[in-house]
């Protein structure tokens, strides 16, 4: 077993359980918080936060990794005050999404790497919470130079720190492919790299690509089709299927990439989040789940993927 940062500190991997492997508790941008305030009910958003996840810990829900990075508005004493009220692990995420900050354009990846191993080795912006996991995202067109120098960091940091790496990337354009190229030049074991959003498509031939390449999938956003032309949950839990009659039942992750409505700004955006995923963290374990099992998926199978697969990839070989 291994020890992961969390954000009420360290945890033994064997402690996980069931996880979700790309959540968020709430995101916005960076700076949004303390610039305008007024846009983000902090009070509800944390309210909101510990119902919901208290409500999936009776469900089996143990552990969420949030990949919410510092352009995503990370709020690591949020994740921890809501830890604590749930009993749901929560891993924190160094790193970064699309929003790129500009001066990293300027620098050379090891210097921003510095910066990652920092927030794994030390802490958070001085609160003493370390990252868990390290973030990285590209999407619709590919990687931007940007992103490049970002994922270079990235590889740096996960070399020398042993800690997984997880991506946000664009599967119609098959941006996981150009994201592992560029990781696999850094010198990063694939074994450590979670490709995430890898069900937005149903494109077997780039899954099983991927999966030659010794990385795992992360198939993280259900219901789905919230991004027009994407499948709804029914068509990617179908893809989760064929993944595990091809075999890989050991290399997928299943999550949803939710985040609690009072994240966003303004009642009738609540409202809509609400209808797209009544269920929030539990949508998974009461619709996908139930469906796996009519398909004559075993539990044995569903445990592989929900327990054992989060618990070693954070592990490594």
């Amino acid at each position: 077993m291994a020890a992961v940062n969390t954000v009420l500190g360290p945890v033994d991997t064997s402690e996980f359980g069931f996880t979700l492997s790309h959540e968020h508790l709430a995101t916005n941008a960076a700076g949004i918080l303390r610039t305008f305030p007024e846009l983000v009910d902090r009070p509800g958003v944390i309210e909101q936060a510990k119902a919901t996840l208290r409500e999936a810990h009776r469900e089996g829900l143990r552990t969420i990794i949030d990949v919410t990075t510092i352009d995503l508005g990370r709020d690591v004493e949020m994740m921890k005050e809501v830890s604590q009220a749930t009993g749901v692990h929560i891993v924190a995420a160094t790193g970064n999404h699309l929003a790129v900050p500009r001066p990293f354009t300027d620098l050379p990846p090891e210097v921003i790497a510095d910066l990652y191993v920092r927030e794994i080795e030390v802490g958070i912006e001085g609160t003493g919470i370390k990252a868990g996991i390290i973030k990285v995202a590209s999407d619709e067109g590919g990687v931007t130079p940007a992103q490049e120098v970002v994922l270079r960091a990235a590889g740096q940091a996960q070399v020398r720190t042993g800690v997984p790496i997880s991506t946000h990337t664009w599967s119609p354009d098959r941006v996981g492919d150009e994201q592992v190229r560029i990781l696999q030049d850094e010198g990063v074991d694939m074994d450590r790299v979670y490709i995430g959003h890898s069900n937005d498509d149903m494109d077997m031939s780039y899954l099983l690509g991927l999966l030659r390449k010794g990385v795992w999938l992360g198939l993280d956003r259900f219901p789905g089709g919230r991004r027009p032309g994407t499948p709804y949950w029914e068509e990617r839990t179908q893809l989760a299927k064929q993944l595990i009659d091809a075999g890989h039942t050991n290399r997928i992750m299943l999550s949803h990439d939710h985040s609690v409505p009072k994240a966003r700004y303004g009642l009738a955006v609540q409202e809509e989040r609400i209808k797209y995923n009544p269920d929030g963290y539990n949508f998974i374990t009461r619709n996908v789940l139930p469906r796996l099992l009519d398909m004559g998926v075993s539990e044995e199978t569903i445990n592989q993927i929900m327990v054992e697969n989060p618990r070693r990839f954070f592990e490594g070989n």
